[in-house]
């Protein structure tokens, strides 16, 4: 003959039943300890009472279970005090109380699936608000994509027939053609890197000396606008950082300085390392019309572009720096005065120097001979 043995999935349904197991027994004890002991009957009852809402407090069993299982506790704790009054000659006055703690327990009951109701809305309208977000970043990685291709062959025609045209009227139309898809295309590249910045993956970290990246982005942007362009402070910083990217950001960064200044103008660039040595932030500064400052709060949201009167931008230049920034486990930072300028400081954590590096390692460019160097723009 062989023995019947219980299945796995069996034992383990008995073993996460032994709550309710051990509460029917206590119900049952507290059932006697009224029906023996009339004089003391309140201890039992309430006892059933507070380790039923304690259990259901962990179980947090369905509406209609609870409201069936506290129907059966009322009436049998209604039953067992019925008797033992009857019995002892005590009344039936204590009854009323078993009414008050079925009408409480039925209070709890309704607060938690009000409670359960409530999570569970939020929970939806977390999750379709998670599923529209990530629909809107495909679309804006798909569409900045398949426009990119399109404005590039659109752009490399006009410009070709820009310096076909000889009639300055043309001439002048085509430019403002060139113009428009240049500023298309900044725009789609700009979409596709800001979409692209909510991805794990969006960086490729290395070393990245940041006094030398200033260095290099002044040699870059001084040629394109007439203003005084100058070297701030230089101290060492080198960050785990994606080159490319940072180098998006701060172009993002000096075109917005150019479009506020005008001719003659200060633009000033620095590298400033907190005195912790765990922070550094590469500063843009400049002596332009400022920010008012009702605008400041919103001067990072998409599509924002100021009032000034320079060239027309993206209006996604300082949600794309920002982006970059955030990607890096870093802030942006601004402080302006309407008309008298804005200081742009985009902060990074600096990485750990490896063991046996010396401050030799890599050199900085001395402020002043570089001013010298740099002169002002003609």
């Amino acid at each position: 003959m062989v023995r019947a043995t219980s299945s796995p999935a069996r034992q383990a349904d008995l073993l996460s039943r032994w709550p309710e197991r051990g509460w029917a027994a206590l119900w049952a004890a507290c059932l006697a300890g009224i029906l023996a002991f009339p004089g003391w009957q309140d201890v039992p009852f309430y006892l059933i009472w507070i380790s039923l809402a304690v259990l259901y407090g962990f179980r947090d069993w369905p509406a209609q279970h609870a409201i069936c299982l506290s129907a059966g506790v009322a009436g049998s704790t209604a039953a067992a005090i019925g008797l033992a009054a009857g019995r002892s000659g005590l009344g039936y006055a204590s009854l009323g109380k078993v009414a008050l703690m079925a009408a409480m327990f039925s209070a709890m009951i309704w607060h938690t699936e009000r409670r359960r109701s409530a999570d569970a809305d939020r929970c939806r309208v977390s999750a379709e608000n998670e599923r529209l977000l990530a629909a809107q970043r495909r679309f804006l990685q798909d569409a900045s994509h398949q426009l990119r291709a399109p404005l590039a062959i659109a752009l490399g025609h006009a410009e070709l027939l820009a310096s076909a045209l000889s009639e300055p009227q043309q001439r002048r139309d085509i430019h403002v053609v060139v113009g428009e898809l240049d500023r298309l295309r900044k725009l789609s590249e700009r979409l596709l890197l800001i979409a692209a910045s909510e991805n794990p993956e969006f960086l490729r970290p290395e070393p990245v000396a940041l006094e030398r990246l200033i260095m290099e982005l002044l040699r870059r942007w001084r040629p394109t606008a007439r203003r005084q362009w100058q070297l701030g402070r230089l101290d060492q910083a080198v960050v785990q950082a994606d080159r490319e990217r940072l180098r998006l950001a701060m172009d993002a960064l000096l075109e917005n300085a150019i479009q506020h200044t005008a001719d003659d103008d200060v633009i000033r660039l620095s590298v400033l390392r907190d005195p912790d040595g765990s922070v550094a932030r590469m500063v843009i500064e400049d002596s332009g019309e400022g920010i008012a400052t009702g605008d400041l709060d919103a001067i990072f949201d998409r599509f924002r572009t100021g009032a000034g009167g320079g060239p027309r931008g993206t209006g996604l230049g300082l949600a794309l720096a920002q982006a970059v920034a955030r990607g890096h486990d870093g802030e942006l930072q601004v402080q302006s005065v309407h008309g008298e300028g804005s200081r742009f400081e985009l902060a990074l954590p600096v990485a750990a120097r490896p063991a046996g590096a010396t401050a030799a390692a890599l050199p900085v460019a001395r402020p002043a001979a570089a001013q010298r160097a740099i002169g002002r723009q003609a």
